[in-house]
């Protein structure tokens, strides 16, 4: 869809993604309109879900067994279900703000039907909207889906077509993604963007962000080359202290409790913070729990549900029973310390970024690196410390597929495991 107002030829746009840029990462698909089809069905779109993200499904072929759900469904269904979720904050301030700039903006999404797509561009005054077509018979969809934008490649294809009806070049075209579906543009522009990025985007990206997307506006206002620094937020303070505070857990198994009794506190935990999710999404409030949730995730966390902690408190679970003593409470006290410092102190004083990861820092891995050497060297020698320190924050500075909370640990233990 293209703006039928719009009669000058721009010069430089933004093409952005939606699921995961603009609205919660698939807020739609797994929250929303799932609310309409039962816990039964709900499963299986999210097991569907699943076989794409570890590639056992394509896109266009996972989207397909998805939408035959919603046979049956009147497009004004699925609208009225968008119209109920929340913006990530900070997002109709980001579209001002680049629009003054004088960017044109294209969305484009591979998840959601044109319908949606564009109702979201008017209200953000975005000039391009590009989403799936949905197929329709007396009114109701018949589940069959079509469009450029499902197809391999796609979203490039779209975004190609702005470009030479432009005349544009790369140079006057950014990209800002949070997944691989994303990638095929990536090529056709010159900045590259990752919002709370895959591993792979984070990779490709020449820029990447985790907060808000007000974070890119120094870089896309004022054109400096310079990579814009990291600011230390209440939020980050909040998660990384509780991060830290998984110290404790060896502590507390070496002078209190058994470790199996802790592994069975803490997934009773798990479940107790999964129940408290499901029930801050309906809009209600768990005491403490969902206060605390608020008060530490980032930005685009706040209407979805936030996993971070569950992965943590399994990493640390796994690592309790996996492990034999006292390599589990070294293994997590490189997890707890040495990555909650790396990255609290990484926003803080980093400057350096990694070339192959943009959202850390080589002064964070520094700091990391020390404290997770001294808190290992409370359960084991210092060769073994200083092994598991190093492959611990190794890990951390990559842009691993797994997440930091379950890898860190596990490979740290290992490592410690082999030293004689």
């Amino acid at each position: 869809m293209v703006d039928k107002h719009r009669s000058v030829r721009i010069n430089r746009i933004i093409a952005m993604d939606v699921e995961g840029v603009i609205i919660p990462k698939r807020r739609y698909l797994l929250v929303e309109a799932t609310r309409r089809l039962g816990y039964w069905k709900t499963l299986k779109v999210m097991a569907i879900g699943f076989f794409y993200e570890i590639g056992l499904l394509s896109l266009e072929s996972a989207l397909g067994k998805i939408f035959m759900f919603f046979q049956g469904f009147t497009v004004d269904d699925l609208l009225q279900l968008y119209k109920g979720i929340p913006l990530i904050p900070g997002v109709e301030d980001f579209f001002k703000k680049v629009k003054e700039a004088g960017y044109q903006t294209a969305l484009i999404s591979s998840g959601l039907p044109t319908t949606v797509v564009e109702h979201l561009a008017t209200r953000l005054k975005a000039d391009y909207a590009f989403g799936l077509q949905l197929k329709v018979a007396d009114k109701r969809l018949t589940g069959e889906i079509g469009g450029d934008v499902i197809k391999p490649n796609g979203k490039a294809l779209v975004l190609k077509k702005i470009i030479d009806g432009n005349r544009l070049s790369p140079q006057n075209c950014v990209v800002i993604a949070d997944d691989r579906n994303n990638l095929p543009m990536f090529p056709l522009c010159a900045l590259r963007i990752g919002y709370n990025p895959d591993f792979l985007v984070s990779i490709k990206s020449d820029l990447v962000f985790t907060d808000e997307l007000s974070e890119s506006l120094p870089r896309l206002t004022t054109e400096s080359l310079e990579t814009p620094h990291s600011f230390l937020s209440k939020s980050d303070l909040i998660r990384e202290s509780i991060h830290i505070s998984g110290a404790l857990i060896p502590l507390l198994c070496t002078s209190l409790l058994d470790r199996y009794l802790v592994s069975l506190l803490i997934l009773f935990l798990i479940i107790l913070y999964a129940a408290s999710e499901l029930v801050r999404l309906q809009g209600l409030n768990v005491p403490l729990f969902s206060a605390v949730t608020r008060r530490a995730a980032i930005k685009p966390e706040l209407y979805e549900f936030v996993t971070s902690p569950i992965l943590f408190a399994l990493g640390i679970t796994a690592t309790l029973i996996l492990f034999p003593v006292p390599i589990n409470y070294a293994s997590i006290m490189i997890l707890a310390l040495g990555d909650g410092s790396a990255t609290l102190l990484g926003k803080k004083f980093g400057r350096t970024v990694y070339p192959f990861n943009k959202r850390k820092r080589v002064e964070g891995s520094i700091f990391g690196f020390l404290f997770a050497f001294l808190g290992a060297q409370l359960f084991v020698g210092p060769v073994k410390a200083l092994i598991g320190a190093v492959a611990g924050m190794l890990v951390e500075s990559l842009p691993v597929p797994v997440s930091d909370n379950l890898a860190i640990p596990i490979v740290s233990g290992i490592m410690m495991i082999l030293v004689p």
